[in-house]
C-alpha cells in the first residue's frame, strides 16, 4: 500500500506548487484588523477566506436556526440589489462568493480577479454590513430550509445525528440542529434575522486568509474597507459542554434495512501537549482508510459494512473521538462488538512499530496534496488561526508528526482509549440490540 501511495504521490506532486516554501505574512489594517498572506503574482486572481467566531451555538433555544437562516441570505439581496441583482452583479463581476455555518464558526468565501477587485469587494462588502432581507427572500429561503428539515427527519443519518447531540450535550446549544426545528424556524421574523446578524460577524472575533495576486498593504486596506463597519464586539459564547458519554448503546427503532451508527468517546483539543499521538493513534484505529483497523476487521475480514472510520473532533466547548459505520440490522451487532473489541485491544496493547511508521509516512507524504489552490490555502490559513496553530506551522506539521515514537503512542493510547465511556447511538432495526 505503502509502494503505491509514494508512487502516486511523486506523481501528483510534480504538478504542485513547493508547498514547504509557503510564505506567510501577517498583515495589520489600520483599524487593527489582522489576517495572513500568502501572495502570489502568477495569475492576476485572489482566494479570500473569512471565519467568525460562534456559528450556530449563539441561537437562542427559542430561536434555533436563526444563524443558518440568516448566512442563507447573505447574498439575496445587499445594499442597493435585490436577490436577482446580486446575482447579475457577481456573474458580471465573474467573482464567487461563499457562506457557510458550522457549531463554532460562520465562514464566507471569496474569489476574484485582480482587475475587479474593487468592486467584487464591494459587493461582498454589502452582503456583509447591509443584506436586505427582503420579505421575499426571506420566505423563499425559509421553505428552503424548512424543506431540508422535513428531508433530515426521514433520513437515518440525519435523525442518529439528530439523537446523538441530545445524547451527549444535553442540554447545551450543540445539542440544538443548525438548521432549527420546524416549529422555530416557522417562527423566525425579520428582527430575528437582524438579530442573528449582529450577533454572528463581528471585528472581534474574525479570522482572515487571503492568497493571490494582492500586496499587503492592499490586503490592509481591503479588510478595513469590507469588515470597518460591522459591530466591534459580539455576545459572550456558551460555556464549554458537560458531555455525557455512558458507555453502551442506544438504539432508536426506525424502519430501514439498514441501521446506521454513530459511536463517541471523550477526544482531546489540539492544544493537548500529546494530539500529534493521538491524531496518529487516531489513523491507526480508524481514519486511515482501507488501510485502518477498524477497515480490515468490520469490512475486509468480516464483510460487515462497506465503510467505517473514525476521527478527532475538536470543537471548540467539546472534544470527542468519533466514528461511523452502517451495516444491515441482521449484521450490526456484530459490527459493534467488532469495534468495542479493537478500541479495548488499542487500550490495552496499542500499536506495532510498522503500524506507527506506516502512519507517518501517508501523514507527512498527503500533506501537500492539500495545498493544491489558491482557495484551499487560504481555508488552511484560517484554520491554523483559529485553531491557534503558529504561522511557521506549514514548515513544522511533519516534524510533529515524523516526532511521534512509539512510546508516545504506548503511553497515550493508555491515556485516551477509554472503552468504558465508547456510547454507541443506533437508528434501524438491529437484531439483538433492542430499542431503548
Amino acid at each position: 500500500m505503502i509502494a503505491r501511495f509514494i508512487l502516486s504521490l511523486g506523481l501528483l506532486l510534480a504538478a504542485l506548487p513547493a508547498w514547504a516554501d509557503v510564505n506567510i505574512q501577517q498583515v495589520t489594517s489600520a483599524s487593527g484588523l489582522k489576517a495572513w498572506l500568502v501572495e502570489d503574482h502568477t495569475i492576476p486572481f485572489t482566494a479570500l477566506e473569512l471565519r467568525f467566531r460562534g456559528g450556530a451555538r449563539l441561537d437562542a433555544a427559542d430561536k434555533s436556526g436563526a444563524t443558518n437562516l440568516m448566512v442563507g441570505l447573505l447574498e439575496e439581496g445587499a445594499g442597493d440589489r435585490d436577490s436577482r441583482q446580486f446575482a447579475r452583479a457577481l456573474e458580471e463581476l465573474a467573482a464567487s462568493f461563499g457562506y457557510d455555518l458550522s457549531d463554532d464558526f460562520t465562514s464566507v468565501s471569496a474569489k476574484f480577479l485582480t482587475e475587479n477587485r474593487d468592486q467584487a469587494v464591494a459587493l461582498l462588502r454589502d452582503s456583509l454590513i447591509a443584506p436586505r432581507f427582503d420579505e421575499d427572500a426571506v420566505e423563499r429561503v425559509r421553505q428552503q430550509v424548512l424543506s431540508g428539515i422535513m428531508s433530515d427527519d426521514k433520513d437515518p443519518r440525519d435523525i442518529a445525528s439528530r439523537q446523538f447531540r441530545e445524547l451527549v450535550y444535553g442540554d447545551h446549544p450543540y445539542a440544538r440542529p443548525q438548521s432549527g426545528t420546524a416549529e422555530t424556524v416557522t417562527a423566525l421574523t425579520r428582527d430575528d434575522l437582524i438579530a442573528a446578524h449582529k450577533s454572528a460577524l463581528t471585528r472581534d472575533r474574525v479570522y482572515i486568509g487571503a492568497v493571490g495576486d494582492i500586496t499587503p498593504d492592499e490586503l490592509a486596506q481591503l479588510m478595513d474597507t469590507l469588515l470597518a463597519d460591522l459591530p466591534a464586539t459580539g455576545p459572550e459564547l456558551p460555556a464549554a459542554a458537560a458531555l455525557n458519554l455512558p458507555g453502551g448503546v442506544q438504539v432508536t427503532d426506525y424502519q430501514t434495512p439498514q441501521s446506521v451508527v454513530l459511536f463517541a468517546q471523550p477526544g482531546i483539543s489540539q492544544d493537548d501537549p500529546d494530539f500529534f499521538p493521538a491524531f496518529v493513534l487516531d489513523l491507526i484505529l480508524g481514519g486511515g482508510g482501507f488501510e485502518s483497523r477498524l477497515m480490515h476487521e468490520v469490512r475486509e475480514k468480516r464483510g460487515l459494512t462497506y465503510g467505517v472510520y473514525t476521527y478527532l473532533a475538536d470543537k471548540d466547548g467539546a472534544q470527542l473521538w468519533m466514528g461511523s459505520v452502517a451495516s444491515g440490522n441482521e449484521r450490526v451487532a456484530q459490527a459493534v462488538q467488532v469495534i468495542r473489541d479493537e478500541w479495548q485491544k488499542l487500550q490495552e496493547h496499542g500499536v506495532t512499530q510498522k503500524e506507527l511508521d506506516d502512519a507517518k509516512t501517508y501523514l507527512t507524504g498527503a500533506y501537500p496534496l492539500r495545498f493544491d489552490g489558491n482557495a484551499q490555502i487560504a481555508q488552511i490559513l484560517v484554520g491554523m488561526q483559529t485553531s491557534g496553530r503558529p504561522i511557521d506551522y506549514i514548515a513544522t506539521r511533519n516534524d510533529k508528526v515524523n516526532a511521534v515514537t512509539l512510546e508516545d503512542i504506548q503511553r497515550v493510547a493508555k491515556r485516551l482509549v477509554d472503552p468504558a465511556h465508547l456510547t454507541f447511538v443506533i437508528v434501524g432495526q438491529p437484531q439483538d440490540l433492542p430499542a431503548n
